[in-house]
């Protein structure tokens, strides 16, 4: 287990070494620039990034020391498994011939509740998880083992927009059900139909246009002091409501 885990520790650090990273299709989950570095190659690099869809991030020079020596100016972050296509999570569903149980991600932050709702989402049925590009957790390694080896099993689509996912999967014929406070009580909803269940960050919940898209708001009840719960448990407890529901279907 320790050799597979170090095969995804994850950083490229130097302009070549990049560079031949984007040039080789070699799944990336972001590339970190020193801030104000646009000098040479930096400037090919991040062009190259656009057109590849990896997101760029400015970070102080310091970040860059400590994370690998003989940076010049520029890191890039390997994902752990390559970025699904939306598609791709529409044809597991197809190929279990199951409706579609996706879980969507709003800017969900912290790698350890993305890992965790990826192990849960595999052993609940999802289709797969969606998240943004920017401002959020991606596929690092540390995700990876959060999640238990479950990414190798989930497809990870990498969307631009949440709130333009959100609109075409309704086209497609998706509920979508929003999990945030001042909801409907989550076990009195009917989930069995196509859906996706969107999971907010975890200081902000979801976004205010991207709340604008769900058809549903689910809540939890809290009988206690605490108001709220971990984003990855309180997606849990939902995951697992769905797979309840689908079952009673089936064994109908």
């Amino acid at each position: 287990m320790e050799q597979e885990q170090k095969r995804y520790e994850d950083y490229i650090a130097g302009r070549n070494a990049v560079t031949e990273a984007l040039k080789s299709g070699r799944p990336l989950d972001s590339v970190l620039v020193a801030k104000g570095d646009r000098q040479g190659s930096i400037g090919a690099i991040i062009s190259k990034c656009r057109q590849a869809g990896v997101p760029v991030k400015e970070v102080d020079s310091r970040k860059l020391d400590a994370m690998a020596p003989n940076h010049q100016g520029v890191i890039a972050v390997a994902a752990c498994k390559e970025y699904a296509a939306l598609e791709d999570l529409f044809r597991l569903a197809e190929e279990r011939g199951e409706k579609p149980f996706f879980i969507v991600c709003d800017e969900l932050e912290d790698p350890h509740n993305l890992g965790a709702i990826l192990r849960t989402a595999e052993a609940a049925g999802a289709h797969g998880v969606i998240v943004p590009r920017r401002r959020a957790a991606g596929l690092t390694s540390t995700v990876y083992k959060a999640s238990a080896g479950a990414v190798e099993y989930v497809p990870v689509a990498r969307v631009a927009n949440i709130a333009d996912t959100l609109r075409e999967l309704k086209k497609q014929g998706l509920w979508i059900y929003g999990l945030d406070m001042d909801g409907e009580t989550w076990c009195r909803t009917d989930l069995t139909d196509a859906m996706a269940l969107v999971v907010g960050s975890e200081g902000r919940g979801i976004s205010r246009l991207v709340r604008e898209q769900c058809d549903f708001i689910l809540s939890l009840p809290m009988a206690g002091q605490i108001n709220s719960l971990n984003a990855s448990v309180a997606c849990g407890i939902v995951l697992y409501e769905v797979a309840r529901q689908r079952q009673n279907i089936r064994a109908k």
